[in-house]
């Protein structure tokens, strides 16, 4: 498979003004997408959904641009959740949703990505197809068959339907005081609505967006937000989504925070407790051992993916199975929504409070996540580190110390020349006298 240069494991992303993410590209980016789904159909339409940067605007005119110049007509939302525009892809029968957005990142950054006609996220051999059209000359079409564009004006509402009517009818949560965070980010409109909705008090935070404080200081990347104001109102909990509200993180009354594995455990052991089938559920490289060995002594078996959402998603489809996500808060629920949702996961989570009566940190009795040192480790640009023999030999000694109660993760970076070394044990001090001896193993 060759080697793609502007697609990223989540679309194309970068720093606003500089390449890619530049107006100029992201009106050719749009021209190429249209000319590929052209390929198989004669009058393509898509969905352009936004989170709230300020960029938006320049490169939602831009893209509109693009596709009109290729003869793709053009349905616009405005600002709305990554796993709205899937959901509105779907179900409005467009042959494509794209995302201007660049989900957890700091606002001077921005991205691209898309979904296909199901609401799922593209394999990477539409990526290249997309990458060769274009290093192709432009093919405009004349002004007769140019793309129309026009605005979808009730997305919001239909989206707020959709994730509520993911919870069951039966249930309401009444009676909940929810503080909820969105980042400043696409949900500021929607996920305080859907809570309101379904009968909770709800506290909002990170629901001013001014175009520059996206994730600043705020929602799931920014957790200590959420727990000071659960604090303050004296919430039963806390619900923060990053920038595009696809992913989460929950505070509960006490000031505990929870991560994606500990969700995770908790959305299949409320299927588990409902007598519902759960053949097995889908994690990552980094997902904590600990939760790993609480699914299994519950009989479910546990695939880890490569780090990234859409390879989690791949696994679950290859596999049928339906629930999966990372410790960063991804989460999957496949008989629910095609793709991770921070709203629709917030509520799969709560409904196990809600139909129990008992509390979050009931449900997690007896997972305890095992403490982790991580190490980056600075090597040659192209070190064949794989066949380091010092390595090796201390990943075999460091292997049999952990036997059963531990492991080793070592991945080189995508991004910059580290190997980052990760080592989780039942003990912090062997976690950290572990991941010390691979590091310097990697130094000599």
């Amino acid at each position: 498979m060759a080697a793609r240069q502007y697609f990223g494991t989540d679309g194309i992303r970068g720093t606003v003004g500089q390449a890619p993410v530049t107006p100029d590209f992201v009106l050719r980016l749009g021209h190429a997408v249209g000319q590929v789904l052209r390929r198989k159909e004669a009058r393509p339409t898509v969905l352009i959904g936004k989170d709230t940067r300020i960029s938006g605007y320049m490169l939602e005119s831009a893209l509109e641009a693009g596709f009109a110049s290729a003869g793709v007509d053009v349905l616009m939302t405005g600002p709305l959740p990554t796993p709205g525009v899937a959901y509105l892809t779907r179900a409005l029968r467009q042959s494509l949703g794209v995302v201007i957005s660049a989900s957890h990142n700091p606002f001077a950054d921005n991205g691209i990505k898309f979904f296909s006609a199901n609401g799922e996220k593209l394999p990477d051999e539409w990526e290249q197809a997309v990458e060769a059209a274009l290093s192709e000359a432009p093919r405009w079409v004349d002004s007769a068959n140019l793309g129309r564009v026009r605005r979808l004006d009730d997305a919001r509402g239909r989206y707020i339907e959709f994730c509520k009517a993911t919870f069951p009818n039966q249930l309401s949560l009444k009676g909940l005081k929810l503080v909820i965070d969105a980042a400043h980010g696409a949900a500021y409109q929607v996920a305080p609505n859907v809570f309101h909705e379904l009968g909770a008090e709800v506290i909002s935070i990170g629901c001013a967006p001014n175009g520059v404080n996206i994730n600043d200081g705020v929602g799931a990347t920014h957790p200590e937000a959420l727990v000071k104001a659960v604090a303050e109102h004296k919430a039963d909990y806390g619900i923060a989504l990053d920038g595009d509200a696809d992913r989460l993180q929950i505070v509960c009354s006490d000031g505990r925070l929870l991560n994606g594995d500990e969700l995770l455990y908790v959305m299949v052991a409320d299927r588990l407790e409902q007598g519902l089938s759960v053949p097995g559920a889908v994690g990552t490289l980094m997902t904590n051992m600990a939760v790993e060995l609480a699914l299994q002594s519950r009989g479910i078996d546990f695939v880890r993916a490569k780090v990234g959402d859409r390879y989690v998603l791949e696994e679950l489809v290859c596999r049928g199975w339906q629930l999966g996500g990372e410790g960063s808060g991804h989460l999957l629920a496949l008989d629910r929504h095609t793709t991770g949702d921070g709203i629709v996961s917030a509520l799969q989570v709560l409904q196990a409070v809600v139909r129990s009566g008992r509390p979050l940190q009931d449900w997690l009795k007896g997972v305890e996540l095992f403490p982790q040192r991580l190490i980056n480790v600075r090597i040659q640009a192209g070190e064949d580190w794989k066949n380091n023999p010092a390595l090796t030999e201390e990943q075999n000694r460091v292997g049999r110390m952990l036997e059963g109660k531990g492991r080793i993760l070592i991945r080189a970076s995508g991004t910059e020349p580290l190997l980052r070394v990760m080592v989780e044990a039942q003990d912090q001090a062997l976690a950290d006298e572990c991941a010390q001896a691979l590091a310097n193993a990697v130094i000599r």
